[in-house]
């Protein structure tokens, strides 16, 4: 578990790396050379179609020990709890909220701790999303997983996540996310109990969220995005498990040495890693309360202008200072699907029951909002300027799609009575004395 490691800036950059121990493995001015230096091989890696216009192509070429297709054939395993059966479960309406889930009685690594919780579409028509809880507690030993259905956002909640994948090694931590695009191998190191969320999406990358009016700088900065360094191992053994994820089912196939063997690599295709507290917020500074997409890190986009198949929104410690207003978020009924997750800390919103490595999905159109001591808290409290959600990091994969919850989601921790956290709220109508409360049609003339 390596660390000390480097890094290399900026978000969608055309990188260019070769590990340190063979100097001049990157071919000079061309891609495909008749002969690589140190008898590598050339492998290209497509992200995007070869035709797509050139602001939207991603692609890396890989120069590596022993090309990819070097494995016997495919065979399909138990697939466990990754599923996009969204039609196991009768559809439920309901806010949900899920208990923290437990970390695993027996080992397991990241693979064999990944569970289904909710999701919509379908990998093979290339839209849709599904997201994920893992547990583990276990290293990848001799194993690697890649997906080629989508791409995995992966939020540690408890935990580093020692990542190894084909362009470099990761770790990443609790505060921190990284991405792995469809197709790119990777395998996670653990020490001791590690939990977090996964959110995948078949519909194409993530990419920065336009920042529009607020000019040029703001929100996630492109230059805090961390892509690792070539890195490689030519290690021979006995049998290495590759999986990969196709059609949401999951297949293995044996080859007889380390797949992390790229001694460098050049493009922009490659996963990344940030941390969550570079955020750099924008919010009021007058009144009102402004929508939760002021606080979009990441965002897939559909073919809809404006609509997204999911954003990444975090909610970081912040200054709250609006006069006159109500300022925690407000109630609400939304055509998009809200999953939300907390890293650590209380969301301001819901201060009991809505805990570290739990969780809530509310649907499309089901309302939502401050629980009933929020609400008098915030209604009443003074308006002075305060330092908000200090010490605490939620998230929400938020989705144009109404997601579905699986069996194992609809059975694992699910928390029965969240709907009574809104049954104390009371009624605060009131008319003035000279004003009658009888019905328009029962009034005389």
């Amino acid at each position: 578990m390596a660390t000390d490691l480097q890094y290399l800036s900026g978000f969608g950059n055309e990188f260019a790396t070769e590990d340190s121990r063979c100097p001049g493995a990157l071919p000079d001015g061309q891609n495909n050379p008749q002969k690589c230096a140190y008898g590598l091989y050339a492998e290209q890696l497509s992200g995007s179609a070869f035709t797509a216009m050139r602001h939207e192509n991603q692609r890396t070429w890989f120069y590596r020990i022993r090309p990819s297709v070097l494995h016997k054939p495919f065979n399909k395993i138990e697939r466990g709890l990754v599923t996009h059966d969204w039609d196991a479960v009768e559809p439920n309406p309901n806010q949900m909220r899920w208990k923290p889930f437990d970390f695993p009685k027996d080992k397991q690594d990241f693979l064999e701790g990944l569970a289904t919780i909710c999701g919509a579409g379908d990998p093979k028509a290339r839209n849709g999303i599904a997201i994920y809880i893992y547990t583990c507690n276990k290293t990848m030993e001799n194993k690697c997983l890649y997906s080629s259905d989508g791409d995995f956002l992966i939020v540690p909640q408890e935990g580093t996540l020692y990542i190894t994948t084909e362009m470099g090694r990761m770790n990443v931590q609790p505060n921190e996310i990284c991405v792995i695009q469809r197709g790119i191998r990777f395998s996670v190191d653990v020490k001791g109990n590690s939990r977090g969320y996964t959110l995948e999406v078949f519909s194409d990358h993530f990419q920065l969220p336009s920042l529009g009016p607020i000019g040029a700088n703001g929100l996630a900065n492109p230059r805090d995005f961390l892509t690792p360094v070539a890195w490689f191992e030519d290690r021979e053994v006995k049998e290495y498990t590759i999986v990969n994820k196709y059609h949401g089912q999951l297949f293995s196939a044996s080859q007889s040495h380390s797949p992390f063997d790229v001694v460098a690599w050049h493009g922009n295709y490659a996963p990344y890693k940030y941390d969550l507290s570079k955020f750099m917020v924008i919010n009021c500074v007058a009144f009102d309360h402004a929508d939760p997409s002021i606080f979009t890190v990441l965002t897939c986009p559909s073919l809809k202008p404006g609509v997204a198949i999911a954003d990444f929104v975090i909610f970081p410690p912040r200054w709250s200072v609006q006069e006159h207003t109500f300022r925690p978020p407000y109630y609400h009924r939304n055509c998009m699907s809200e999953f939300m997750g907390l890293i650590c800390g209380n969301y301001e919103a819901k201060e009991e029951g809505f805990l570290p490595g739990g969780a809530t999905l509310h649907s499309i159109m089901t309302p939502h909002g401050p629980d009933y001591e929020c609400f008098e808290k915030a209604s009443n409290g003074e308006l002075r300027p305060q330092k908000i959600a200090e010490g605490t990091m939620t998230f929400m994969f938020e989705s144009s799609l109404s997601m579905a919850i699986t069996e194992w989601g609809n059975n694992t921790k699910v928390d029965g009575n969240y709907y009574e956290c809104w049954q104390p709220l009371k009624k605060h109508f009131f008319l003035p004395k000279d004003v009658s409360t009888d019905s328009p049609k029962k009034r005389k003339k």
